[in-house]
């Protein structure tokens, strides 16, 4: 399978439903891609009118495989996939997946999770233009890693027993999340303290620019209400920055990724 262009309108195809209309490499031959930027899903990004190259993967990355006690998953493939995979195979550890949107490429460079469960936490290694790389040769933390190339297949560590109780507890902690168009949480939380808190305490929690807010079900959350605009987008985040430097002293860090 070849690489190949299409047409993309980020308004449509972004969660946050912003953005212009762009030419992405589709990839499906492992490379050299240094001059593009990966969109994934585009579940946590927000575009400007003035982006970088893109590029996402292709089907040749979409796979599954088991072989004796690893899971070898390709980095296009969707979370949902994976999870509807674990539960058909009675295979444990993936249920932090439940709502949880992306692929899996994008889950990795962000160590994407839910509080304490990360999916860093059960992988063996992951595959790059390079070859295989184990866990204990990457930096990573709190929705972080020092990956800096393209993830294109991840290896886990495999056990047995999915556990509907966890599904179930999972999809509970979620609840709190609205359902209007957004890119996710707007910030990472720091070090002992909660971003939805903050813009709550400095007054954000519902205040709209044109038709982009922080929403009030949950305020780390910046929702497009219609017709949003990238600007706007940017106006609210660099308020609530500016507002919790000045109130609390914390350099507040952004969870989306802005292009």
């Amino acid at each position: 399978m070849k690489n190949f262009f299409e047409e993309i309108d980020f308004k449509k195809y972004s969660s946050i439903k912003i953005g212009p209309i762009c030419e992405v490499l589709n990839i499906n031959e492992i490379g050299d891609y240094d001059d593009y930027q990966i969109i994934g899903q585009a579940n946590n990004i927000l575009v400007s009118n003035d982006p970088p190259k893109f590029a996402k993967l292709g089907k040749a990355f979409e796979y599954i495989e088991q072989k004796d006690d690893k899971l070898y998953v390709g980095c296009a493939v969707k979370s949902g996939k994976l999870l509807s995979y674990a539960k058909k195979h009675d295979l444990a550890n993936f249920e932090f997946l439940g709502r949880l949107p992306g692929n899996l490429g994008g889950l990795i460079k962000m160590n994407a999770g839910l509080k304490e469960w990360e999916i860093f936490n059960y992988i063996d290694s992951i595959k790059t233009k390079d070859g295989y790389i184990k866990k204990e040769g990457i930096q990573y933390g709190y929705r972080f890693t020092n990956i800096n190339t393209i993830v294109y297949e991840l290896v886990f560590n495999l056990s047995s027993g999915y556990s509907k109780e966890k599904s179930e507890m999972f999809k509970k902690m979620r609840d709190n999340q609205p359902h209007t168009p957004s890119a996710g949480s707007c910030f990472k939380n720091p070090e002992g303290d909660y971003a939805g808190r903050l813009i709550e305490q400095v007054g954000l929690k519902g205040l709209k620019k044109g038709d982009m807010s922080f929403s009030k079900v949950h305020a780390n959350f910046l929702v497009n209400e219609g017709e949003g605009t990238f600007e706007d987008a940017m106006y609210l985040i660099n308020e609530a920055k500016n507002r919790i430097k000045e109130q609390f002293n914390i350099e507040i860090q952004e969870e989306i990724i802005i292009f």
